[in-house]
């Protein structure tokens, strides 16, 4: 049983930073994908950062430069740096994981594999 459990939202003023965290149990794939995904109010879910079991990475453009997703296999936990928040970076942030090479910012490829989602709110 896969179970995704993410942490560190918060509100942050505008230029500000957060770092999100996934703690991720019971998935055991030796190839996967791990990736933090976002809703914003009145928007649909967008991926934000993926990475796979190699440690390659791949952004959004409009966070590109200012997030950094990595994972500690030491802890089985997935983090996403924040840095210089935007406005426009608000919403509630979902991490996802999904097992074979097929790495991209596509919230249908993940499947079942979801947390709960954290919320994340700069002014």
């Amino acid at each position: 049983h896969v179970q995704l459990v993410e942490s560190g939202g918060g509100s942050v003023q505008s230029g500000g930073s957060l770092r999100l965290s996934c703690v991720v149990s019971g998935f055991t794939s030796v190839s996967y994908c791990m990736g933090w995904f976002r809703q914003s109010p009145g928007k649909e879910r967008e991926g934000v950062a993926v990475i796979d079991n190699d440690g390659t990475t791949k952004y959004s453009d409009s966070v590109a430069g200012r997030f950094t997703i990595s994972k500690a296999n030491s802890n089985n936990t997935l983090y996403l740096q924040m840095n210089s928040l935007e406005p426009a970076d608000t919403g509630t942030y979902f991490c996802a994981a999904k097992g074979g090479s097929w790495c991209e910012l596509l919230e249908q490829i993940f499947l079942r594999n979801w947390g709960q989602g954290t919320q994340v709110t700069v002014s």
